[in-house]
């Protein structure tokens, strides 16, 4: 069965390249351009991963997390933070919102295929 993935992300670049990457591995792609799209999106998009950018506007990452993990239905759903951020601190307060990995931009799109089959497993 296909794996569906939420990419939440206010780069139009940036979520091309995970659209062309993603699909190219055989997942099926829901888009979003910020936390609060994503929050809207969450339920019709049943992802069974969720990657996310950390700096966007209107809500930001470390609070799209927290309004994914708030949910019941996704509160297990793996989610891989991809960002250009790289600071331990910010590391940790993704993880304490809820994320299961943490990814630096610009991204190896085998190793976040990988990193998507390890968590989805």
């Amino acid at each position: 069965m296909t794996k569906t993935i939420l990419t939440v992300d206010d780069s139009r670049t940036m979520r091309d390249m995970l659209h062309l990457a993603l699909t190219e591995a055989g997942f099926r792609v829901v888009q979003a351009v910020d936390g609060l799209d994503g929050l809207e999106a969450l339920d019709a998009a049943q992802a069974d991963v969720i990657i996310t950018d950390i700096n966007m506007p209107r809500l930001d990452g470390f609070g799209f997390i927290e309004g994914v993990r708030k949910n019941d239905r996704h509160r297990a759903t793996p989610i891989l933070v991809l960002t250009t951020e790289s600071d331990t601190s910010k590391k940790q307060r993704a993880r304490d919102a809820g994320a299961t990995g943490w990814i630096v931009k610009p991204f190896n799109p085998e190793k976040l295929i990988d990193a998507i089959r390890r968590v989805a497993a």
